[in-house]
């Protein structure tokens, strides 16, 4: 590949590597929905523990235990 004068801008970089991976921007668009989705689902499902062990324990706070 031959340089050229003018400095390549990042996102075209970006998009020349993810071509040669096989990964096409639509590809990439839906890999990105995907896990921006799951972390939706895994931060509702650690509020919903939250919100059960507050009800468990009445709503109060947790012992200090020391540790050696």
């Amino acid at each position: 590949m031959a340089r050229s004068k003018t400095p390549r801008k990042a996102c075209c970089l970006i998009s020349e590597v993810l071509e040669e991976a096989g990964l096409d921007r639509e590809k990439a668009r839906r890999f990105r929905r995907q896990i921006l989705e799951g972390t939706i689902l895994l931060c509702r499902w650690q509020l919903e523990r939250m919100d059960q062990g507050e009800a468990r324990r009445g709503g109060t706070r947790a012992r200090r235990v020391t540790v050696e």
